[in-house]
């Protein structure tokens, strides 16, 4: 799902999970449908029938869920593994190797860009001008973000021992302030903007919810030095689930730019 370039500790990340591709694919959360409907509502369009874009598409979670909606998608993705295994779990899906600043992609070609979990990666001052470009007026540019909900306390506690043990956990800027973002490029004459949080839960065993936290960049650039941080969350959330299994509470962060017609 990186869809970085240069040298970088941001890009050290970003290629991390090209190590653990096969974890991200099994353990990581999906998306609830109301994410779905939340962007039709926004774009003022149905998915069905829509040409998209899928930038940084990692194993293909996203791109799963779109192209059951109807949408005809294109992955984008430049990690090789992470690559590799959307074509082993959609072979039929179209995939492209590039990156999310550089859309190898003519101009008003697209009716939907989406960025599920990715678009932190990039450089927006770049990444949504390519958008822009990309993108057929009325089209929509949709990004969103799965992050741990908070009010739930045990969620708030095991954030908090991840941030004490793991310097500069979530530093980069894991978002749901986006359209902030990118009302500050100056581009508010040619978007309409909107943003909205809804909540899910999902019930998975143990070993999966710790797959999931090994399949973040932050444990993945650790390798076996994550193995301790992963062993003590283990006993703290058998604290709190005793019978194994772990009902992980989300918000999801949705944030919706159309491109206004002219």
């Amino acid at each position: 799902m990186a869809v970085w370039g240069g040298k970088n500790p941001a890009m050290e990340r970003a290629q991390s999970f090209n190590a653990v591709a096969a974890q991200y694919a099994a353990a990581r959360p999906g998306y609830p449908p109301a994410l779905l409907d939340a962007v039709e509502a926004i774009a003022r369009r149905p998915l069905r029938g829509a040409d998209a874009l899928d930038i940084g598409a990692g194993t293909g979670i996203a791109t799963r869920l779109l192209r059951e909606r109807g949408a005809h998608v294109t992955a984008v993705e430049p990690g090789a593994d992470m690559a590799a295994q959307l074509r082993a779990d959609q072979p039929d899906a179209p995939l492209v190797r590039a990156d999310g600043n550089a859309l190898p992609f003519a101009d008003g070609t697209a009716d939907l860009i989406t960025y599920a979990q990715s678009w932190h990666w990039t450089d927006p001052a770049r990444s949504v001008p390519e958008a822009l470009r990309v993108l057929r007026p009325g089209g929509a540019l949709a990004l969103w973000w799965n992050v741990p909900d908070l009010a739930v306390p045990w969620a708030a506690a095991q954030e908090a021992r991840l941030d004490r043990r793991m310097p500069g956990y979530h530093q980069h800027g894991l978002t749901g302030d986006a359209e902030h973002v990118i009302t500050g490029l100056g581009l508010g004459a040619a978007l309409r903007t909107e943003s909205r949080s809804l909540r899910w839960t999902r019930s998975v065993p143990l070993d999966t919810h710790l797959a999931m936290l090994g399949s973040r960049s932050y444990f993945a650039v650790l390798g076996e030095a994550a193995a301790p941080i992963l062993a003590d969350e283990r006993r703290e959330l058998l604290k709190v689930f005793p019978d194994g299994t772990v009902v992980e509470p989300y918000g999801v962060d949705v944030t919706v730019a159309v491109k206004i017609q002219r």
